[in-house]
């Protein structure tokens, strides 16, 4: 392996910096009044991010100094270890049963949600399968097959919980990843069509789906339930004008949003510090995605780059598809913001992510 370079990539640390910061000050700002009214303490979840944060850089750090091949060397070990969560999480007594989804397992007074670590280590497994299986890469049962398999039983399992919007990340993710390793047009296509039929099937199973969808499409059929949500959210928007109506100045919080503080965090954002707040932290994921590309494309090797392309793939479809259900493009699917919305298990995630693209960067030719 090359020497590494004396220091990650700046630019990179700094804009991740940066988005924890405003993530953090947001969380309080968005929570106080329902962590108020429901704990008595208006710092309750806020103190709690602040802990995840601090969790979450000190493995981005660490991470950052372990040499990022070390991934392709664990990488069957810790997806076997994700697949036995995922099975976990669903037995009553283990998983923790929170807003109809059986999607954490309880660690004291937190708990983890191993559906989040399965999206790293799908990528990661996926770079070593495809940096070692070029050859097979163009035919569909040789080298095609055999991901899609691994990745749709892991959908299936997060399904089980159910959690469509971690599962559509990992699947568009490692979509993208096997796209990029070459994989053929023509195959797409296919899995495009199949793939279409699978969420039509997906939607039809589950009512509350099918409501988001009508919901998504008019959200003012049903304002008081399924399409309270998306009302609220551009409620909160609208108001925020060019530049908002000032930090912690949200109407929005005052218990008309559900759980500001999580999926609809960057509504609660662009009604304090408005459209000038929203694209300053639109334009930070874009560095973030400029930075990733530009590390992917200088790695030494192919695990290196299909590691990082994997990680900024799997940042950007979460952050589209976040602003897509806030700003109402999108139906509500349950996508937190990276770095900026409330949850222990989904930022340290990120920032776990972050490290690995960092130590690439000392490698890479860039």
């Amino acid at each position: 392996m090359p020497l590494k370079k004396s220091t990650p990539d700046f630019i990179l640390i700094v804009v991740t910096l940066t988005l924890l910061a405003i993530g953090l000050v947001m969380v309080y700002s968005a929570s106080a009044v329902w962590a108020d009214y429901k704990f008595n303490d208006s710092f309750f979840f806020a103190k709690r991010q602040v802990l995840f944060a601090g969790v979450g850089l000190f493995a981005m750090f660490f991470i950052m100094n372990v040499e990022y091949w070390t991934w392709r060397n664990w990488s069957k070990i810790i997806i076997i270890v994700c697949f036995v969560l995922l099975v976990l999480v669903l037995i009553p007594g283990i998983g923790v049963l929170r807003n109809g989804s059986r999607s954490w397992i309880g660690v004291g007074a937190f708990s983890i949600q191993p559906s989040e670590f399965m999206k790293l280590a799908m990528i990661a497994f996926l770079s070593k399968y495809l940096s070692e299986n070029q050859k097979y890469i163009t035919s569909f049962r040789k080298g095609v097959l055999p991901a899609l398999l691994l990745v749709f039983t892991a959908f299936g399992m997060i399904m089980l919980q159910p959690d469509l919007g971690t599962g559509t990340v990992m699947v568009g993710t490692s979509v993208v990843m096997i796209f990029i390793s070459g994989a053929r047009i023509k195959h797409f296509v296919g899995l495009g069509m199949i793939g279409l039929l699978g969420f039509v099937g997906l939607v039809i199973s589950a009512p509350y789906r099918i409501k988001r969808i009508t919901s998504f499409l008019d959200p003012w059929q049903d304002p008081l339930n399924s399409g309270f949500q998306i009302i609220q959210s551009l409620y909160a928007i609208g108001p925020g004008g060019l530049f908002g109506l000032g930090l912690g100045q949200s109407r929005q919080k005052f218990f008309y949003l559900p759980e500001p503080q999580n999926d609809f965090i960057f509504a609660i954002l662009a009604e304090e510090l408005g459209f000038i707040g929203g694209t300053l932290v639109l334009i930070l994921f874009s560095l973030i995605l400029w930075r990733g590309i530009r590390i992917a494309l200088g790695a030494p090797d192919l695990f290196g780059s299909f590691l990082a392309l994997g990680i900024v793939s799997m940042i950007a479809i979460q952050v589209m598809i976040n602003v897509g259900v806030v700003t109402g493009l999108m139906p509500v699917t349950g996508i937190t913001l990276p770095f900026l919305s409330y949850g222990g298990s989904s930022l340290t995630l990120m920032l776990m992510a972050v490290g690995v693209l960092l130590n690439i960067s000392r490698y890479s030719r860039n």
